[in-house]
């Protein structure tokens, strides 16, 4: 497992405008790397931007749109004269029992937790010379959750997408990294597309996640399951 140099590296963070996509975002760029944040948000994009630092680019992206994909790369390749990694922090999720759950609300978690993402790793690795993938899974990849079917599902897709293209693309020196943390407070259960949360212990501190997957990405690490992120 080689080990990266955080600094001058050029990411793209999906989910940038997001609690733990802009941590992420803050912590590369306190190691010396270049971020490009992208999410839908232009105005909590544009913030997330400043208060990491005025030179911080972001982009425009609705995962729901298949030609976002190469858009954002391409800005992102632009902006940055190349593109060494790219973090997925983007999801939405909905409770409830599955059911009683729309087509629109199962469409919109596919695509944003799942198929949308794949699609801009697809866009981007062309672009990769060595460098690293991450996707944030989470725990429900390892333990499906009832009342929360479908965000079980496309999280769990996505792990196995992870490890699979971990081996795929192990010759080209690409790390891809699959995070699964348990719940952490970033707010998301707050802001569910359908249903409402069920109660659920306090998270885990969204500074100590982010810390944990920057410091895989830097370390050379393919896989952070639930346990390693500590109670």
């Amino acid at each position: 497992m080689p080990e990266h140099t955080l600094a001058g590296a050029r990411v793209l963070v999906l989910g940038g405008s997001g609690v733990l996509g802009s941590l992420i975002a803050g912590q590369l760029h306190q190691h010396g790397a270049a971020v490009v944040l992208a999410g839908r948000n232009a105005q909590r994009l544009q913030e997330t931007a400043t208060s990491i630092g005025p030179e911080t680019p972001s982009a425009l992206i609705d995962l729901n749109q298949p030609h976002h994909a190469g858009h954002v790369v391409s800005t992102a390749i632009e902006r940055m004269a190349g593109l060494d990694g790219v973090v997925n922090a983007a999801g939405v999720v909905g409770f409830g029992p599955f059911a009683e759950m729309s087509d629109e609300a199962l469409d919109e978690i596919v695509a944003v937790d799942l198929v949308g993402p794949l699609r801009v790793i697809r866009e981007a690795l062309p672009h990769l010379d060595g460098g690293f993938v991450v996707n944030i899974t989470g725990v429900v990849a390892e333990q499906p959750v009832a009342g929360m079917v479908a965000y079980s599902a496309v999280k769990a897709g996505l792990s196995a997408a992870t490890r699979a293209l971990a081996r795929e693309l192990r010759r080209r020196r690409i790390d891809v990294i699959d995070a699964r943390p348990p719940h952490t407070e970033t707010g998301l259960a707050g802001r569910p597309i359908t249903g409402t949360a069920p109660s659920m212990p306090v998270g885990l501190d969204p500074t100590h996640v982010a810390s944990v997957i920057v410091e895989a990405i830097a370390s050379g690490k393919r896989e952070i399951p639930a346990s390693d992120f500590g109670p």
